[in-house]
């Protein structure tokens, strides 16, 4: 059995992290996640901690649940992986029906990620118009400080400059149609904008591509349904598909199943991931319309198949936990119960107090504490984050924010703890910061 340390120094020479920095990496305290149990990670030592950020943003269920345990074994006693290229499953074949009943989508297309999903729907989308006749569209529109995965694709939608600037001669350019910060603030100015640019290129767009309600990745900015509804009518006026991007805001995490559940919107693609397991294997999906599908029809020589795949496309595990987990959904009315949690965390963010904390932002259980650090605090939220492993509990930064995403099923209390911990840790950083300042001015120094 190795040592904490022992496992911290493997990791410090092999693993290659996602989004992070190894020159910070090497000099932060390790915690690395042995096993888990319900809403908590257990650590190498045995320490356990709060999942506050559902293991980015997709353990819906809580960790190691019995139903979805039991369902991945008693796939794996059949199959546990074939391929959909000239072949079916049952279990991929069970989902999808599954999903078309779910969503009111007939036509499911699967991949491995939420980038996957949203390059498969970019991938449609453009192929649709082009095989419709609509050779012009070769464009795509896109909110401001847009997230919708990694790959190429989805990061030429994106509009995060911090994460996609550096790639910037390999992507394709979108139409940015302005956003605001937070929901209600400066919307008709913003619609206005949005209406000029759709008129100046909404000829050349094959689609609108939007994440509903709220921009994840950019710190939690939120937007109301009817600013979105006016969004999505003039892109429809335009000519343009609608692709709404629920990796992030499905199964739940608003306050409904889907985020356009409270919205009059009615895309044509709509995609999934995270939370369609329960946080157990990865599996996206990208759902369409039987009209979407149907410019995909044709004799084999017109060559109208989207020609995009991957080897676990329809992987029957994953597609077994999915199932299991939409079984919890209904079964426990997990939707239905979730009113009171969402109180519970609002409650907890008012409490929130303290001077550095700017505002606090909320849907469903999407939620983020924005911080306003000083010019010796550039990293105050990143350095918060750290500090809350001390009070037993994980969040993560992004940017200014703390973002707080549990799973649905984490109890007021503990939803309570989380939000008590990010202002004890948001205390104790700045408190230690006001103790170094003094220092170096004692010593005739200045601070860095």
């Amino acid at each position: 059995m190795r040592t904490p340390s022992e496992w911290a120094a493997l990791d410090l020479r092999h693993l290659w992290h996602p989004f992070t920095q190894h020159d910070e990496w090497a000099e932060e305290a390790m915690l690395i996640v042995d096993r888990a149990e319900g809403v908590e990670l257990i650590d190498v030592a045995g320490r356990r901690y709060l999942d506050g950020t559902s293991s980015l943003w997709c353990n819906v269920h809580g960790h190691r649940h019995p139903r979805i345990d039991a369902a991945v074994r008693a796939q794996l006693e059949r199959v546990a992986h074939t391929t959909q290229l000239g072949l079916a499953n049952t279990t991929a074949i069970a989902l999808a029906a599954r999903l078309a009943t779910l969503t009111g989508f007939p036509r499911v297309f699967y991949s491995d990620s939420g980038s996957t999903a949203v390059e498969v729907a970019l991938k449609m989308a453009f192929q649709a118009q082009q095989q419709r006749g609509q050779t012009q569209r070769t464009r795509f529109a896109a909110l401001t400080e847009a997230y919708h995965g990694d790959t190429i694709g989805s990061v030429s939608v994106g509009g995060i400059p911090l994460f996609h600037g550096i790639y910037k001669p390999m992507l394709f350019d979108a139409v940015r149609i302005p956003a605001p910060d937070r929901a209600g603030e400066g919307e008709a100015a913003l619609l206005a904008e949005a209406e000029a640019l759709f008129h100046a290129h909404g000829d050349t767009i094959a689609a609108f591509v939007f994440e509903p309600l709220v921009q994840g990745a950019a710190g939690m900015r939120t937007h109301s349904p009817a600013f979105l509804e006016a969004l999505c009518h003039m892109a429809r006026d335009a000519g343009a598909l609608l692709v709404a991007d629920e990796v992030a805001t499905g199964f739940g995490r608003t306050g409904t199943m889907f985020a356009i559940d409270q919205t009059a919107v009615r895309p044509d693609i709509l995609c999934i991931a995270k939370g369609l397991t329960g946080g157990y294997l990865p599996l996206a999906a990208t759902l369409t319309t039987e009209a979407v599908f149907s410019a995909f029809r044709g004799p084999y020589n017109e060559w109208k198949t989207l020609f995009h795949g991957h080897t676990y496309t329809g992987n029957p595990l994953a597609c077994a936990a999915a199932l299991a987990s939409l079984d919890l959904f209904e079964e426990d009315a997990i939707v239905a119960g979730l009113a009171p949690r969402i109180a519970a965390l609002r409650d907890a963010l008012a409490t929130l107090t303290h001077p550095a904390v700017r505002e606090t932002r909320q849907i469903g259980l999407m939620a983020a504490i924005v911080l306003s650090p000083g010019p010796t605090d550039v990293r105050l939220a990143h350095r918060v984050s750290l500090a809350c492993r001390d009070e037993g509990v994980v969040v993560r930064s992004l940017g200014d924010a703390v973002v707080v995403m549990p799973p649905l099923v984490m109890t007021p209390p503990d939803l309570q703890r989380i939000v008590a911990a990010v202002g004890a840790a948001l205390t104790r950083v700045m408190g230690a910061a006001t103790g170094r300042k003094e220092a170096d001015g004692a010593a005739g120094g200045t601070p860095r």
